[in-house]
């Protein structure tokens, strides 16, 4: 499986992005799909993340400002970011896992594959 993230950006705290990682290969809708950031000097931390059936997971500090989704029919996971924070400055990985657990849902070594990374950055 090949990831390729897009709509990252520069905005204003309070603004909104979405974004989009469109996936190659076959299976697409068996797979786990996740979105992680990395703030420079940071390590990688886990957002958001959307298993076949739907069932979506969300770190606490985006939860009720971002969404996952996914479109099966487009091969594509999305992250509506809103009501965005400087502190969600990061460079943004889409992933995709084909035997992730339940309980390894928000560690990033339970992925299998990983994009290339979306740069967001948000100003004050």
């Amino acid at each position: 499986v090949q990831l390729q993230a897009s709509g990252g950006g520069l905005v204003q705290a309070g603004d909104s992005l979405r974004l989009s990682c469109a996936a190659s290969g076959h299976s697409f809708r068996r797979y786990t799909l996740g979105w992680f950031r990395q703030a420079p000097g940071m390590e990688r931390e886990f957002v958001a993340a959307i298993r076949y059936n739907n069932h979506v997971v969300y770190a606490d500090s985006v939860k009720g400002r971002f969404t996952i989704s996914r479109d099966n029919a487009k091969n594509t996971v999305y992250l509506q970011m809103n009501r965005l924070k400087p502190e969600d400055t990061a460079v943004y990985y889409c992933t995709a896992s084909s035997t992730i657990i339940s309980s390894e849902i928000s560690n990033h070594r339970s992925y299998n594959y990983w994009g290339q990374g979306t740069l967001v950055t948000v100003s004050s």
